[in-house]
């Protein structure tokens, strides 16, 4: 699933790939050739959505206050930024992060220095056994199309700091470009996915072996 120079854009309502066990790598997989899940500024939104990164109340609210062209410009930037993480990613992936890899997230650091949290006291989730009825929750403002940029931004902070790099890979899927974190017990994953690629390869190997067999 190599990049196209031409990317066809995902049909409203098409689910994207999310087989990369980490949101900043299912992040990275939002085109998969020849399907591009990020085209344009309303699409970025739905993959937010899907990827559970933003409420759907502030969704509706954004698009009511935004114009689709300043969308657009946001879902570029999305593009951008996920095109240079996917460079991060191959240029570290299979090995544990160095210090020295900081300097290179600077661009991340950068976008999480928009966020804008805050606290709120909320019924508690937990409901009936609790000490309290009440609880805290943690909120983000979003002012701007920019900030949508912040919650991929905190998933890739999430993946550089709390995952070994040694465990991120690529599927060994012949026309594949999906990433994953492998978090299988013996760290033994080749495929995106054993419903795709891994049986692909399968009958690719089957079919091999038969024609190795023929007199």
């Amino acid at each position: 699933m190599k990049d196209a120079k031409s990317p066809q854009l995902a049909d409203p309502g098409v689910p994207a790939f999310f087989l990369g066990d980490h949101t900043a790598l299912d992040f990275l997989n939002s085109i998969a050739s020849p399907v591009e899940w990020l085209g344009h500024g309303e699409a970025f939104i739905v993959w937010l959505r899907q990827a559970d990164l933003i409420p759907e109340d502030e969704i509706r609210a954004l698009m009511e206050e935004t114009g689709p062209a300043r969308l657009d410009a946001i879902a570029g930037h999305a593009r951008g930024l996920r095109e240079w993480f996917r460079a991060f990613v191959h240029k570290h992936r299979g090995k544990p992060l160095s210090p020295a890899a900081l300097k290179d997230l600077e661009p991340v650091n950068r976008i999480l220095a928009r966020d804008e949290r805050y606290s709120q006291i909320a019924l508690n989730a937990n409901g009936e056994g609790s000490a309290s009825p009440l609880g805290m929750v943690e909120k983000r403002k979003w002012r701007t199309p920019e900030s949508l940029l912040v919650p991929v931004a905190e998933s890739m902070a999430r993946l550089v700091s709390e995952e070994d790099f040694t465990y991120v890979k690529a599927c060994e899927g012949h026309v594949c470009s999906l990433l994953f974190l492998d978090k299988t017990r013996r760290h033994a994953r080749r495929w995106c996915s054993m419903a795709i690629c891994g049986n692909r390869a399968k009958v690719a190997a089957y079919r091999a072996r038969n024609q190795e067999q023929r007199p």
